[in-house]
């Protein structure tokens, strides 16, 4: 079987590998995931691409929400609520858990790396979860409307990424270094997959670490993107207001084009057919499918696609 590097971040990423370990022994895959979203609040480490990768391969996610543990509970939240505190990011008590096991590993020592390795084991997951780095990496936004830089969380669920944007960057990613097995995964795997995940705040910080796009470029030819945009329109999250925002085009074409150096092909949804030779015309073999993750077994399908590339 083959084994699989998935670059990853968000739902999509998570969905993807909920059906990719059906399709590919669990031990064989990868997940190396973006923590620009990372952030410090309430005195805890967050790290919620990690966690939504865990909790949903494990089948804990909440279904609806797509994040977070399902039949979760909220008083610590509404207590907070009492006394005026921030509640503009929900946390929930089972995820508490979560974040309070982290933070305590953190500050004794332990890379975050580790904290995931422990974490994921906890689940009872068998493939490896990686976080791109170790070193602190942080999404900036800047808002269109005031100059304002903010952090992404700010932007993306203080603010319901209701705001037009007019710059992203990703504090730290210069200094930072690859964690443990993450270039090692990139030049062992027979395939490199990147995830249906938002090509600017998801994608591009795992790209921004040193050493890591090198290493998918390296790979080219056994790199399968998906796109995440269905119809020119993301089913969750800014992907595509995020691409026109920033100047590029709000389609598969447009996300064919930021992956071209690095990745030899892309797979599209059946609404973006008519798409396929402008992608082909953008340097990347085109297959179209349905891409849309129903459920764990239309995200297998999904994988024997692009695995099949």
């Amino acid at each position: 079987m083959p084994r699989v590097a998935v670059l990853c971040g968000g739902v999509g990423a998570a969905r993807l590998l909920a059906g990719l370990v059906r399709a590919v022994p669990p031990a064989d895959v990868t997940a190396i995931v973006n923590t620009a979203d990372d952030m410090v609040l309430h005195g805890l480490a967050i790290s919620p691409d990690l966690d939504t990768v865990v909790y949903t391969v494990a089948g804990a996610s909440d279904p609806e929400r797509g994040w977070g543990l399902r039949d979760e509970s909220w008083r610590a939240m509404s207590t907070l609520e009492r006394y005026g505190g921030a509640t503009w990011f929900g946390l929930g008590d089972r995820d508490l858990g979560t974040h309070l096991f982290r933070t305590q590993r953190l500050a004794e020592g332990a890379t975050l790396s580790a904290v995931t390795a422990a974490i994921a084991r906890a689940w009872g997951l068998d493939l490896g979860v990686v976080p791109v780095t170790d070193d602190p990496v942080r999404t900036m936004i800047t808002l269109a409307d005031t100059g304002d830089e903010v952090a992404f969380q700010d932007y993306f669920v203080a603010r319901r990424h209701a705001v037009p944007v007019a710059s992203v960057r990703f504090a730290g990613a210069g200094e930072a270094t690859p964690a443990p097995g993450v270039l090692e995964a990139l030049a062992g795997a027979d395939a490199i997959v990147v995830a249906p995940s938002n090509p600017i705040v998801s994608i591009a910080p795992v790209l921004a670490v040193p050493g890591v796009r090198e290493a998918v470029t390296a790979r080219r030819d056994a790199v399968v993107a998906i796109s995440p945009l269905v119809g020119g329109k993301a089913l969750k999250g800014p992907a595509d207001r995020l691409l026109r925002e920033l100047g590029h085009d709000d389609s598969v074409v447009g996300v064919a084009r930021l992956y071209a150096p690095f990745a030899g092909a892309l797979v599209v949804d059946t609404a973006d057919a008519g798409h396929a030779d402008a992608v082909r015309a953008a340097g990347l073999r085109c297959v179209v499918t349905d891409t849309i993750m129903r459920d764990p077994g239309a995200a297998a399908a999904l994988c024997e696609v692009a695995l099949g590339l």
